[in-house]
């Protein structure tokens, strides 16, 4: 009985940890796509622009994208950090906004893309791991 009781506490302490781990994550990652968006609208000089690309945009455009997804991301982060239920949800969906728009904004800065790619999808991972009980998946 005491293998129960340890077992299940020690799984929420796990789905704690990764909801602070995504919370953190996320916050990280919209405070850096403000300052991506802040940089792009004042068309800074650390983006390249390359010609014929598929996904063609003025950089400003970029700027504003990437600059209401990190404002939404920091609002959600804080959502997490109370483990509000639509915070998860709202999570998954603007991390998978932002893998989607580094996807496209991947000419004008591709390693910086790559890693806000990754830390999104860990994001993802984070938040998809936990039960609605507070518990972590096996």
């Amino acid at each position: 009985m005491t293998t129960t009781h340890s077992t299940g506490s020690a799984r929420q302490t796990w789905a704690g940890g990764l909801t602070v781990f995504a919370a953190v994550m996320l916050g990280i990652t919209g405070l850096v796509g403000v300052f991506r968006g802040i940089m792009a609208i004042a068309e800074d000089d650390v983006f390249l622009t390359t010609p014929n690309y598929v996904f063609e945009f003025d950089l400003t455009s970029w700027g504003w994208i990437h600059l209401v997804l990190g404002i939404v991301a920091l609002l959600v982060s804080f959502g997490l950090y109370a483990t509000a239920t639509w915070a998860r949800v709202a999570g998954v969906g603007i991390a998978a906004l932002v893998i989607i728009a580094n996807f496209l904004s991947m000419p004008y800065y591709p390693a910086w893309s790559i890693l806000m790619i990754a830390m999104s999808a860990v994001v993802i991972w984070a938040l998809c791991t936990v039960r609605r009980d507070g518990t972590a998946l096996r």
